[in-house]
């Protein structure tokens, strides 16, 4: 199984220009995602997700660089619970918790 994070909280803002939506949408709070990897783009079985304020006045920039942070908190706390087998994909595509 192949892990990916994504810098938004899915499934909102698929895709590559995640930041760039989330500042064009208005929203106050973004984030990021550990998911499982699926034949869709951003639409695997999310493992684990870390909240980010959107601040006013926030860039593209700024907003990369604190949701980087929580990305770097969140990978390592999504991949522990995969090694350790409290998760993992069980039938069409979702998450089991053990």
């Amino acid at each position: 199984k192949i892990l990916n994070i994504h810098p938004s909280l899915l499934p909102s803002f698929k895709g590559a220009n995640a930041h760039k939506l989330v500042l064009e949408a208005g929203v106050r709070v973004t984030g990021c995602t550990v998911h499982f990897v699926a034949e869709e783009v951003d639409a695997g079985a999310i493992i684990f997700q870390e909240a980010v304020p959107v601040k006013i006045g926030d860039t593209v920039e700024t907003l990369s660089e604190r949701v980087k942070e929580a990305e770097h908190r969140a990978f390592p706390a999504a991949l522990q619970l995969v090694a350790s087998g409290a998760v993992q994909v069980g039938e069409a595509g979702k998450i089991c918790w053990k």
